[in-house]
């Protein structure tokens, strides 16, 4: 096989891998849209029954954080809130 044909075939073959790396993140592009848009209705919902979406989504935030992190932070929010008269 000559030098020109097998280079061919590796050229071949290396599109064919792109592409499906291409195409596999292009689902995932595509799947990331539907569930940002699902989030989205499930937001516009709770608005609609009378919840306040920015704190729902500050306790999204919080039940995401390590509890050992978040106590921690409590902890020194309460310290300068006590320093600066507001508790």
């Amino acid at each position: 096989m000559s030098d020109t044909a097998t280079n061919a075939d590796s050229q071949s073959v290396a599109g064919a891998e792109l592409r499906q790396f291409i195409e596999r993140y292009e689902r995932l592009e595509a799947e990331k849209k539907d569930i940002a848009d699902g989030q989205k209705e499930i937001m516009a919902e709770a608005k609609g029954r009378g919840y306040d979406t920015k704190v729902i989504r500050k306790l999204l935030a919080i039940r995401k954080r390590d509890a050992n992190d978040l106590a921690e932070e409590e902890a020194v929010l309460e310290m300068y809130k006590a320093a600066l008269g507001m508790s």
